[in-house]
């Protein structure tokens, strides 16, 4: 059903890095789910009218405030498509984030409301009527929450849109929200016990819970989350994989100003005899190639590296070496070497995981140790990198620095 709805409504549907086709489905997405939650919304009401049920009768206007969110998911694609203006020179794709965020406080208002409610049904009970009509109407809303997941599921992966793996998340708990609905109408006809308060509470709290996940969710990209690891691993892999020139590349950062906005910095590594207008024209090429292919603007900077210096080569794999003897996580690069008439200076950064911030001194001593091991007259000069900006310090990357000397 999604692809054939995709296929009807979406011309050039597999032109997924096209912002334009992206937004189109976006949209579809946002249709399908107004239509869905006002059709649930106009059968809940009427039957939650008619058996005294507030548990379906809220679970009515859930439904409705559903329908608002898929408006406001409609307006985030569309504020999202907006172009760079002198106040946003980085576009307006973030509006897809804060879509999502407007989505999770609906969420919340709807389960505090529903929350209060059926605290005072608890404390002053009435009865719920059963019928079949209300039976056939709370399966039907089942059905259709299960495809609307699904639906908006399928749909969010395919775009990478936060904004409705959200409003899947938020079907299937509408979902198992009425699941327990039905099951206290069928306890109440069955055997005259009234759980409609009590449940109602329940699937407040479950709807609460799910809300605070999805605001989790859609603030990490607003304030700064670290680079998806596949994202990292896939420009490593393009990047070194590009010309055989390149070297080794580090300090990789991605800005991430929503969706089809992602700007990224990384320094690569190039033989210092590579003549200058060559080596200026490879960083181009890549550059271009990421800005057609992945519509990531990025800017490599040039690092020039020394290869045919037989005692550099030797001491930059022996001092990585002893780094990864004290922990397999550090990473190092920027290798240089400073020889002076008394000592010589090996000069790099050290890239550290969180856990060993405050402890540099003491890294800097057991590396001195090793060097001065090989020869009294090395010493380190070592700039301390905080693995929490430095995203090239995941397992792939080391592996491709490591073979690279």
């Amino acid at each position: 059903m999604t692809d054939f709805l995709v296929r009807l409504f979406i011309k050039d549907y597999q032109q997924l890095n096209d912002m334009k086709i992206r937004a189109k489905y976006g949209f579809l997405a946002g249709i399908v789910g107004i239509l869905c939650n006002i059709v649930l919304f106009a059968a809940k009401l009427t039957i939650g009218m008619l058996s005294g049920s507030l548990a379906i009768t809220a679970d009515a206007v859930n439904n409705l405030s559903d329908a608002s969110s898929s408006i406001v998911t409609l307006l985030g694609f569309r504020l999202s498509q907006k172009p760079p203006d002198d106040e946003h020179p980085f576009g307006h794709a973030r509006f897809e984030y804060l879509s999502g965020l407007a989505v999770a406080a609906l969420i919340l208002i709807i389960g505090f409301q529903l929350g209060k409610d059926s605290i005072m049904k608890i404390i002053d009970p009435t009865p719920v009527e059963f019928s079949w009509p209300l039976v056939f109407v709370l399966l039907l809303s089942i059905a259709i929450k299960l495809w609307m997941s699904l639906f908006n599921q399928n749909i969010g992966r395919r775009i990478h849109s936060a904004s409705l793996q959200a409003t899947a998340a938020d079907s299937r708990n509408d979902m198992i929200s009425t699941g327990a609905v039905l099951i206290t109408a069928i306890i109440a006809h069955l055997f005259d016990i009234n759980l409609d308060g009590y449940v109602g509470f329940l699937v407040a709290i479950f709807i609460l819970y799910s809300g605070v996940g999805i605001a989790k969710e859609t603030i990490k990209p607003l304030l700064g989350a670290p680079a998806d690891p596949q994202l990292v691993e896939m420009v490593a892999r393009e990047t070194l994989g590009f010309d055989s020139r390149i070297l080794g590349i580090h300090d990789l950062v991605v800005h991430d100003y929503g969706p089809g906005q992602r700007f990224a910095s990384l320094h690569a590594e190039i033989d210092y005899r590579l003549d200058v207008l060559e080596a200026h024209e490879l960083i181009d090429d890549i550059e271009r190639m990421f800005r057609n292919k992945f519509n990531i603007q990025l800017v490599v900077h040039y690092d020039p590296v020394v290869t045919d210096d037989a005692e550099l080569n030797e001491m930059k794999a022996f001092v990585f070496r002893k780094a990864k003897e004290i922990d397999s996580r550090l990473q190092l690069h920027d290798f240089r070497m400073v020889r002076g008439k008394e000592h010589t200076n090996f000069i790099f950064d050290l890239v550290i995981p969180r856990e060993l911030k405050g402890k540099e001194k003491e890294l800097q001593r057991r590396l001195d140790d090793a060097v001065q091991q090989a020869d009294m007259k090395y010493y380190t000069v070592i700039t301390f990198d905080d693995q929490s900006f430095n995203t090239m310090s995941q397992e792939p990357i080391a592996c491709a620095l490591g073979n690279n000397g």
